[in-house]
């Protein structure tokens, strides 16, 4: 149970952090001399030049002990809702090896405001009556997760991409870690510690029992603090982020750069036609266990 628990947490992990891969960025109009300022103040101005951008073009990677390593690349908007498009590969671990056991070792993630979606390979099209996408409603993924689950939920609705600016100020945890150049261009490092569980609380739509329910399953799963460290150009625009965390699976580090802001992104929902709900791929799979047909999801 207690395995269960830590995979469902890492696996809720893992997608936030490729779902919500943009996590600041800002207008042009941000204000310079980022070096110069204390990082409480450098953070501030980050995160009010993030509210003003609208996309990005991001690439990451996250990997969690030997269950999952993936990279993500694609565009993300945030106006109204995340919405996106992004092509992950799975690179190793358990997950990769199912993945490609399904012949999806990389796919195509679709994300709307209320669902994203993956395109899934012609084997499981097969297997589902010819449909190549799965949805993944959040709704669904809150019931199915318990207090992990909510969480993911609130985060995929109400995350802003400065995400990783806003915990480090949250935490009141933050120190300047010096200056480097990231992607060809100057940079000014800042890093901290934040309380997952205590960030979730402040941050979060999370109602009293989830909120309990949410701690429970991060001890279980051995999480408790996450260090954050993040990239600011000259501009007050993240040029990269890290987070990284112990947890009862292994080591989870996840690690975005940023490009291209102002990129546009154009985000729908595939045909209904070719779309599986994954509420209704988990009844029919019991179903089909329950009978001993072993089709595999």
């Amino acid at each position: 149970m207690k395995s269960t628990t830590a995979r469902q947490v890492a696996l809720s992990v893992a997608l936030v952090a490729a779902l919500t891969g943009v996590a600041a960025c800002g207008s042009q109009k941000a204000d310079k001399a980022v070096a110069n300022l204390t990082p409480l103040a450098a953070l501030r101005s980050a995160e009010k030049s993030t509210d003003k951008a609208e996309s990005a073009k991001v690439r990451s990677s996250t990997t969690i002990g030997d269950t999952m390593s993936m990279t993500a690349n694609g565009a993300l908007t945030w106006g109204g809702g995340l919405k996106g498009n992004l092509t992950i590969t799975y690179t190793g671990g358990k997950l990769a090896e199912a993945m490609r056991r399904a012949g999806a070792a990389s796919m195509q993630a679709r994300y709307l405001p209320d669902a994203y979606y993956a395109k899934m390979s012609e084997q499981f099209a097969q297997q589902s009556g010819g449909k190549h996408w799965i949805r993944y409603a959040y709704d669904d993924l809150a019931k199915l997760g318990g207090g992990s689950g909510a969480y993911m939920k609130d985060q995929m609705q109400n995350t802003t991409p400065n995400q990783s600016v806003k915990l480090l100020l949250a935490s009141g945890d933050v120190k300047k870690a010096g200056e480097e150049t990231v992607s060809g261009v100057h940079t000014t490092h800042y890093s901290g510690t934040v309380d997952v569980a205590d960030l979730a609380g402040k941050n979060g739509n999370l109602s009293a029992g989830q909120l309990a329910d949410l701690k429970k399953q991060l001890s279980q799963a051995g999480v408790t603090t996450e260090t954050v460290d993040i990239w600011i150009n000259d501009q007050s625009l993240l040029v990269k982020k890290v987070e990284k965390a112990q947890m009862a699976t292994g080591a989870m580090t996840s690690t975005a750069y940023y490009s291209d802001y102002g990129v546009r992104v154009t985000a729908v929902a595939p045909p209904a036609s070719d779309t599986k709900d994954f509420k209704d791929l988990m009844k029919s799979s019991r179903g089909d266990a329950a009978s001993g047909s072993g089709i595999s999801s």
